[in-house]
């Protein structure tokens, strides 16, 4: 392969690669699934993008079977995923018939192999344990004079000679045995090293398939979109409709005036909300953080993409029981929270949701401020003793619609019914925008404020009556 290396930053020329593993009888299925991690090890610490290093795995035993198109899998993932579902075919050894289907279909441009007059790398790396029931020796010159490079693992009992008539020169660096498959694992190195494994910054480099927004990952990257643009489910392209992809953090008031009972409703809640979410990969993420005197991270955006994990995680959120700093809370959200380290998306709505039950201890304004600043879409939640004034400050405009009130913990699952972030219904496109949809929901929640204020009123204008008759 050739590389360009330098200052730890290392770009492995683009490659079509397929692996040709041989599954006769010899191969013991135990000693299949040790070939399979081998290969799953190699593509780990491959550059694997449609412009960088396309994969492909051929089995074969008396017959050839295309187990892995190089069009087929465009991420690591996917592909390590294929490889483990190979089954051995468990006949005789054509290692000559699996070389000429490499060379006639798997490096086919109808497979995905890139054009011959590109700078494309052409790479097989054949797998054995026997000696070839077939002839091998010219059709491998003519694989290799068609432009392939060809690396001969064998294994075992394997015939040496055969090895060498198949491998490119020099013979040295292409010819390899291992004494037996359960030590096979050792030459995973070496052939991540020969396709450079320091990957490079697949964004920077271009070698990547984002329509807009690429972010670079160790070893490989993800795609975003531009703001009001979606991430579609194929994790590459954009849609216009800006409301189908969510992050949403919960920041919530763990002080001791919550109490234990009432702190389990509060999680409730949360889930409440959770339940209403388009949660997925693609769509909503939530991530939770909660406050008292310190700011505790609960877990971060991203980490769970199903709505089970989720609420599991927020049944195991410890109670902090202590003071009610929620000016520090809202910097940790404004500063960590959102970053991108912290798995937040470029591009996307960013929702923060804050429950308190009373007043802050420090200072609210400044954190508040900027949240709304940088562009999140602010909801402040308040019950009991909270201050109407803080949540007023902290929720996004018009105020009226992002701040929510309730004198007793147990009316907070009105709330969370109201309190419905980007539902969908079907194609995001119809997604009624979080401003008109928060339109809807205003009234049924300020009705639900009033029942409680009538019901505070009522139960003063009673015991004034109660202490008359006595």
């Amino acid at each position: 392969f050739r590389m360009e290396c330098a200052a730890g930053l290392c770009k492995a020329r683009p490659t079509d690669l397929v692996f040709i593993i041989d599954s006769s009888r010899s191969v013991r299925p135990s000693e299949f699934e040790q070939v399979k991690v081998f290969l799953a090890k190699v593509i780990e610490g491959l550059n694997v993008g449609p412009s960088a290093t396309r994969v492909g795995v051929v089995n074969y035993a008396s017959r050839v079977k295309n187990e892995v198109s190089l069009k087929t899998h465009r991420t690591k993932a996917g592909l390590i995923k294929a490889v483990t579902k190979i089954e051995p075919l468990s006949t005789g050894t054509m290692t000559g018939l699996a070389i000429q289907f490499a060379m006639n279909v798997a490096f086919s441009e109808a497979e995905g192999a890139r054009a011959k007059s590109s700078d494309v790398g052409k790479v097989a790396i054949i797998v054995t344990d026997g000696r070839p029931q077939d002839n091998v020796k010219d059709i491998a010159q003519r694989a290799r004079d068609a432009g392939i490079e060809i690396f001969a693992i064998g294994v075992g009992r394997v015939d040496m000679n055969t090895l060498r008539q198949m491998a490119s020169d020099p013979l040295d660096d292409h010819v390899d045995y291992v004494e037996s498959y359960s030590v096979i694992e050792k030459l995973t190195k070496k052939f991540q090293e020969a396709f450079c494994d320091l990957v490079s910054d697949l964004c920077a480099t271009g070698d990547h398939d984002c329509e807009q927004v690429c972010i670079s990952t160790p070893g490989s990257y993800k795609c975003a979109c531009r703001e009001g643009f979606t991430l579609m489910d194929n994790g590459r392209s954009c849609s216009a409709c800006s409301n189908s992809a969510t992050d949403v953090v919960f920041l919530i008031d763990g002080s001791k005036s919550v109490r234990p009972e009432n702190f389990e409703l509060v999680k409730k809640w949360i889930n409440q909300i959770i339940d209403k979410l388009d949660v997925s990969e693609s769509k909503a993420h939530v991530g939770l953080v909660q406050y008292s005197s310190t700011v505790k991270p609960e877990f971060p955006l991203g980490r769970y993409n199903n709505k089970k994990d989720l609420k599991e995680a927020v049944k195991k959120m410890a109670y902090l029981e202590r003071g009610t700093m929620t000016g520090q809370a809202l910097r940790y959200l404004v500063e960590n929270s959102f970053s991108l380290g912290q798995g937040a998306r470029p591009g996307v709505t960013k929702v923060g949701i804050v429950f308190t039950d009373g007043r802050s201890q420090d200072y609210i304004g400044e954190a508040a401020k900027k949240a709304k600043e940088n562009g999140f879409k602010m909801y402040a939640v308040g019950v009991g003793n909270a201050v109407e004034d803080e949540l007023k400050e902290i929720a996004s405009e018009p105020t009226g619609e992002h701040y929510f009130y309730t004198a007793d913990f147990k009316a907070m699952s009105q709330i969370a019914k109201k309190l419905q972030i980007n539902v969908c219904n079907g194609d995001p496109c119809e997604c009624d925008s979080l401003v008109k949809f928060q339109k809807k929901v205003e009234a049924a929640l300020q009705a639900l404020t009033k029942k409680h204020i009538l019901y505070d009123s009522m139960s003063k204008r009673i015991a004034l009556l109660e202490n008359k008759i006595v």
